[in-house]
């Protein structure tokens, strides 16, 4: 991704930041503000990151993927129903059935993309198509056994939400201990005690920033990475020297999954233990835009995906000052004008007014042999 792009990426941050900091600055100290900014940014763009992880390895091994939306929402309901189904039924402990209901997320997002992969790989179906009916079926089946499992007369769990496991644990990162005795002055102190509030993040959170960097590194350092890029700029020329262009293809998307997958355990399994109809809102598709944004690259990808994040992170942060904003702010006390904000930018990205991005030259095109 060009530096260009970066820029962009920095200024929307940096006033996303200033507006929150300039409004809230009269009721907590600026610092503050900007770690919780931080935190939260980083918090609410874990989704966004993995569903643009997601369609990185799809897309750059050649098969366009717009189910990431329907992969995360059955993900987000089978890991959220296989930790309370492991709780009341199995009767594991609280830890244990949240770490199964993470493994459902993953394997259910896993198989959500090897449909999405038969269709587009195996049966040559349009792969806009083919997305299509991944996100139609997941909005179908997620609401069906909601209904059924929950809410119907002679329902498994007898007409009621049973109560939760509960969520994934933060993660306390001992940068302050650590690095706290060699500090000479307060104000180093205080940095130090920031940095430590901005990654005492969730599991799932902090697996999506290290997975940025393996993600990067295997598709620009490994062989297993230039095989994926050959399949998806040339595969006519990559099956010549001997690459099982339609195995390449198969792995990639499930993999793919598999991140759509997690993605989807952040909404239940580590963020709020409950499971709504319609629950991802549309991040499969920001998603999508972060990946466009970030050039099919997945250290762009996340950038951009923090911008999002930076946005979302200013409607929740916002809230926390209604009752400070100033008479010509008063708009920013809506929270449905404040959330419009990521979609907005969402369209405003991918009209390319930043500039033109680049796709894999087969992208979405069927090999054959």
């Amino acid at each position: 991704m060009n530096s260009r792009r970066f820029g962009f990426i920095a200024i929307i941050i940096i006033v996303l930041f200033s507006v929150v900091v300039s409004i809230g600055k009269v009721k907590q100290p600026p610092l503050l503000i900007v770690t919780s900014m931080l935190a939260t940014t980083i918090a609410v763009a874990t989704p966004l990151t993995l569903g643009a992880l997601s369609g990185v390895f799809s897309e750059r091994a050649g098969v366009v993927n717009i189910g990431i939306e329907g992969m995360m929402l059955t993900s987000a309901f089978f890991g959220w129903l296989g930790a309370i189904y492991m709780y009341h039924v199995f009767g594991f402990n609280n830890g244990i059935s949240i770490v199964l209901g993470l493994i459902f997320a993953i394997i259910t997002g896993g198989l959500m993309a090897l449909l999405h992969a038969v269709l587009s790989i195996t049966f040559k179906v349009d792969q806009i198509i083919g997305g299509t009916v991944i996100n139609i079926l997941a909005i179908g089946l997620t609401g069906f056994l909601n209904r059924q499992l929950f809410f119907g007369k002679n329902s498994f769990f007898g007409g009621s939400v049973p109560s939760s496991p509960g969520v994934l644990p933060t993660l306390h990162i001992p940068i302050t201990e650590i690095f706290a005795p060699i500090c000479s002055s307060e104000a180093c102190l205080q940095g130090i005690n920031a940095i430590n509030r901005v990654f005492d993040q969730k599991p799932v959170a902090i697996s999506a920033i290290l997975l940025v960097f393996i993600s990067h590194y295997i598709l620009f350092n490994t062989r297993w990475g230039l095989r994926t890029r050959a399949v998806g700029e040339h595969p006519k020329a990559a099956d010549t020297v001997g690459i099982n262009v339609i195995k390449m293809r198969y792995a990639n998307v499930i993999i793919g999954g598999m991140f759509a997958g997690l993605a989807g355990a952040y909404f239940t399994i580590e963020s709020v233990p409950s499971f709504e109809p319609l629950l991802t809102n549309g991040r499969g598709f920001i998603s999508l835009a972060a990946m466009i944004f970030g050039n099919w690259t997945p250290i762009g990808a996340w950038a951009a995906a923090l911008v999002f994040g930076a946005s979302q992170a200013m409607l929740i942060n916002m809230q926390i000052f209604r009752d400070v904003i100033p008479p010509q702010w008063a708009f920013l006390q809506e929270s449905y004008i404040v959330g419009l904000t990521p979609y907005i930018l969402t369209m405003f990205i991918l009209t390319g007014i930043i500039g033109k991005t680049t796709p894999p030259a087969a992208d979405g095109v069927p090999y054959e042999k």
